[in-house]
This record gives C-alpha cells, sequence and structure tokens, in this order.
C-alpha cells in the first residue's frame, strides 16, 4: 500500500540547513495499523506530511497504491489526496459554523457529489461513528471525543484508501481517548489502513506495528501484541 524508499527531507533556514529526514525507508501494507512515534523534532510529523501529500521530499521515492507520488502540482496533490487519504487532526479542525453533519459532507462537495448523495453520506458515517442523532448539531455543542469522532467520519466519507491521524487522541483525556482508539481499532478490522502518528506509549501499543524515529531515522520498526482499547472502555 505505501512504500518509502531512502527519503530525505531538508529545510533551509537563512544560511544554514536542517536535515530532518535522513533516509527513511519503510512499507505499510494493506489493512495495517501502524503507530510512529518519536519526540519533538524527530521527523514524525514532516513524515505524516509528506505521506499525505503536504510535503515534498528532496530526495527519494513515495510510492502509493502503485503510484509513484513525484513533481505533482497542487490539483493533482488535491486530486490524489482525495482519493487515497484521510485525514484526522489532534486539534480536529471543524469548521465551527456548520453542523455535524455539513463537516462530514465538505469533502463530497468539492468532489461535485450532488448534495442529496452528500447528505447520504455523511449520515451514513456520522452512525458508523455512533454521532448519527448530533447530525445537526455544531461543534461548540459537541464534547471533544464527538468533535473527533465527527473527524474521523469527514476522514472517512470520501472512502479513502488509507487514514492517516496526528495525535488524535492528544487533545482528549485518557478515557475518551481509549474510546476514540477502540472506535479506530474497529475501522482497522474492517479492512482500513491506518497511520498513527502519537508520542502516547499506550495508544502506539492499541496499534500493530510502532516505527519509531530518532533524530530524523527510524531507530526501530516491530510488530506488538496490539492491546485491545475495549478491554478498557465501558
Amino acid at each position: 500500500m505505501i512504500e518509502i524508499k531512502d527519503l530525505h527531507k531538508s529545510y533551509t533556514m537563512g544560511k544554514s540547513t536542517l536535515h530532518v529526514l535522513k533516509g527513511i525507508n519503510f512499507s505499510v501494507a494493506e489493512g495495517e495499523m501502524v503507530a510512529i512515534m518519536g519526540s519533538s523534532g524527530s521527523g514524525k510529523s514532516t513524515l505524516l506530511n509528506i505521506l499525505g501529500m503536504l510535503d515534498v521530499a528532496n530526495e527519494g521515492t513515495y510510492n502509493l497504491d502503485g503510484k509513484i507520488i513525484k513533481d505533482l502540482d497542487e490539483t493533482k496533490a488535491a486530486v490524489y489526496r482525495n482519493k487515497f487519504l484521510g485525514f484526522v487532526f489532534q486539534s480536529f479542525n471543524l469548521i465551527s459554523y456548520k453542523t455535524a453533519l455539513e463537516n462530514v459532507m465538505l469533502p463530497l462537495y468539492y468532489q461535485k457529489i450532488a448534495r442529496k448523495e452528500r447528505q447520504k453520506s455523511a449520515q451514513k458515517y456520522l452512525e458508523h461513528v455512533g454521532l448519527g442523532p448530533w447530525a445537526t448539531h455544531q461543534p461548540n455543542e459537541l464534547s471533544g471525543g464527538q468533535k473527533q469522532r465527527v473527524a474521523i467520519a469527514r476522514a472517512l466519507v470520501s472512502e479513502p484508501k488509507v487514514l492517516l491521524a496526528d495525535e488524535p487522541t492528544g487533545a482528549l483525556d485518557t478515557k475518551t481517548s481509549y474510546e476514540l482508539m477502540d472506535l479506530l481499532q474497529k475501522i482497522n478490522d474492517a479492512g482500513k489502513t491506518l497511520l498513527i502518528v502519537t508520542h502516547e506509549l499506550d495508544i502506539a501499543n492499541m496499534c500493530k506495528r510502532i516505527v519509531h524515529l530518532r533524530d530524523g531515522i527510524i531507530v526501530e520498526n516491530k510488530k506488538v501484541d496490539q492491546v485491545k482499547a475495549s478491554q478498557y472502555v465501558e
């Protein structure tokens, strides 16, 4: 599904150069649930941005579902993002003046899907994440966990190949975090490929594999005995 080879990324800052990724090699098979861990400055967010086509590498190759991601203009990159990727962010990134349903519908608007079909699909995915009755509520009427579930529904509504989540539990309390991970595990069990950036070991252990970055290189890449979040959810 994802194949990264000899990936390098540097940023020029005045007269100095910051080498953030230093020859990353790793792959993700379809249906995996992989945690990407590392301290601040390790390169994990940069790697996720490159995987999400929000940034580009200086060197190396990125193969996504059999397609080489290279030299894309913003229009083509947007098409590929809509087709292959769904995003979940720590800060939810919901539009405050739109309802939960309208927020979930938004990606389909950009794909020029008819309004009636957008509403039907958005309602389906809100129900899928347990928020069907909250469809008409605006973000300020929802809890943090509910907002993240809306964000997950929005990420899924385009039926992407891969779900990329950047610290999805970072703004949530422990109980809500485990409830959210239970949902993500169920989404993965249904066949969706997930990559989750996290700095929390307990969250990483709820994935099936952990890739650990330090100073721009992978220092550990191991499968783990996945902890089921459901055992912590009442």
